[in-house]
């Protein structure tokens, strides 16, 4: 029923009791209707100048850290030549195919971008 863990601190031994179900469930369970994958921005930048990744990422994951795939950039603060928004759009749909869902934000990024591609056509 319960687990053992020793803990050493500098030169004292303690021992702490952790009931074995807290062990053995390292992540949340998932809601009902709760997906496990996403796709939504990593920011990076400097501060007051941001500069947000699109990536693949699971839901347990933090804001910024590891991701499963990169799909693209957006520079809200895009000047003269640089690109603003860099997605491929062929992939986000077969991650969105896959079962990934978009944030409110990323959805309208992949409409951005779709409507560019087919004015440059």
């Amino acid at each position: 029923m319960f687990d053992r863990v020793f803990h050493f601190a500098h030169n004292s031994v303690y021992l702490r009791v952790y009931p074995r179900a807290f062990r053995e469930t390292p992540y949340p369970a998932l809601e009902p209707g709760q997906h496990m994958v996403t796709i939504r921005l990593s920011r990076g930048g400097s501060k007051k100048n941001p500069f947000y990744q699109i990536v693949v990422a699971d839901i347990r994951s933090k804001r910024d850290g590891r991701y499963i795939e990169r799909l693209g950039f957006f520079n809200p603060n895009a000047r003269g030549g640089e690109i603003p928004l860099r997605l491929d759009t062929a992939l986000a749909q077969e991650w969105i195919r896959k079962g990934a869902q978009p944030t409110d934000r990323v959805k309208q990024l992949i409409k951005q971008a779709t409507r560019e591609a087919a004015a440059a056509a």
